[in-house]
């Protein structure tokens, strides 16, 4: 098969990826059915006013360079890259309660991915094609995909159109949410043992014979496994949205990966390792006038296999560490290549925000119970 033809399939993929979506209106709006995507309900989350969502970097505690734009940056975006510098940023976000990565192997898509009055969009599920490469076995459209999942941070592999409904009842439906409590952790408990995870039987009441185990679920026909990596850098590139997307895109990967490598910390698409900040290229996500948009999903800490809570300073390699859940997502407008060392040194591994008056957009932190919109 031709360049050609293999792009032309994937764009196919990716439309009729979207097309399903919409057409399972039954599914993806607001029913009572079982099957309907959750709506996004804060559930005691409250709305943080602006300057409280995250905290700013302060010289006093990270150093007085904390503000600083790298001195060592070279890469410059074109003359002409021209954004909106003057309106307000904070809080203009819609809400969303889970986010859906879509492989596609692609860095840049048809115009419109998903974005339709009473669509998938509309039920806040926010749904982004994504360049994670697609599966070895896959040669057109109605091949299966891959996905991620967010917050949960689950990537769910043999994903097709037609199964956009089990998809949604096993995994979406059950999935924690921007505004889903954390788990809290007990350091003391320990793993069940195998008699007490075994299923046993019950006399009966009435004649005494044992009670057989209930019939377990009919199995998902997706395999499923946590993500990698502690954290994500999600950077719009869709070009045909707007240009300045795609120009910025690959000149921010770039200047993050030159920040990431010497700690340890970068992960390219094909790298599993456990721990690191994983770098996607994804479509539209709004406000390209604000050029360049990164969302950044962070993970709670690392909890070991005993129970004791932990990790690695600099979100390396986790060993013997089981990673949480997503706890933040933090969403920057305006970046530039000369920020990019401040939003490593502290957005990405601590949280903080070093311009939030002028890039802070929005997001969610579920440790605290606070969204931006």
């Amino acid at each position: 098969m031709t360049s050609s033809a293999v792009n032309r399939n994937r764009r196919k993929m990716t439309t009729s990826f979207s097309a399903a979506l919409k057409r399972g209106k039954a599914f993806l709006t607001p029913t009572s059915s079982s099957t309907s995507i959750p709506q996004l309900g804060k559930g005691g989350f409250v709305k943080a006013p602006e300057g409280t969502l995250f905290s700013k970097v302060d010289p006093d505690i990270d150093g007085e360079d904390c503000e600083r734009d790298c001195e060592s940056c070279t890469i410059k975006y074109p003359s002409k890259f021209k954004i909106d510098e003057d309106e307000k940023l904070y809080g203009h976000v819609n809400g969303w309660a889970t986010h859906m990565l879509v492989a596609t192997g692609k860095t840049d898509w048809v115009k419109d991915v998903s974005d339709e009055k009473g669509s998938v969009m509309e039920a806040k599920l926010m749904l982004s094609a994504s360049n994670t490469p697609l599966p070895q076995s896959h040669h057109s459209y109605s091949d299966p995909t891959t996905i991620l999942l967010l917050p949960s941070f689950t990537i769910i592999e043999n994903v097709t159109p037609k199964s956009v409904p089990t998809l949604i009842e096993h995994h979406i439906n059950t999935a924690p949410t921007s505004t889903t409590p954390l788990p809290t952790v007990n350091p003391t408990s320990a793993p069940a043992s195998a008699s007490e995870s075994s299923p046993t039987l019950v006399p009966s009441t009435d004649t005494g014979d044992p009670i057989p185990p209930p019939i377990p679920p009919t199995p998902s026909p997706f395999t499923t496994r946590p993500c990698p990596h502690q954290y994500l850098i999600l950077l719009c590139s869709q070009r045909t949205r707007d240009a300045r997307c795609g120009q910025s895109a690959p000149l921010l990967r770039r200047e993050f990966e030159r920040h990431l490598r010497p700690l340890g910390l970068y992960r390219d698409l094909h790298d599993e390792r456990p721990g690191g900040v994983g770098i996607y290229f994804i479509s539209h996500v709004g406000g390209h006038k604000f050029s360049a948009n990164v969302m950044i999903y962070r993970r709670t800490e690392s909890v070991g296999v005993d129970g004791m809570v932990g990790g690695s300073e600099n979100g390396g390699s986790q060993g013997n560490m089981e990673m949480g859940e997503g706890s933040q997502c933090i969403w920057l407008a305006r970046v530039r290549p000369e920020d990019c060392e401040g939003i490593v040194k502290f957005t990405v591994l601590k949280g903080k925000v070093v311009k939030p008056e002028r890039q802070l957009r929005g997001g969610f932190d579920r440790q605290r119970g606070l969204v931006s919109w």
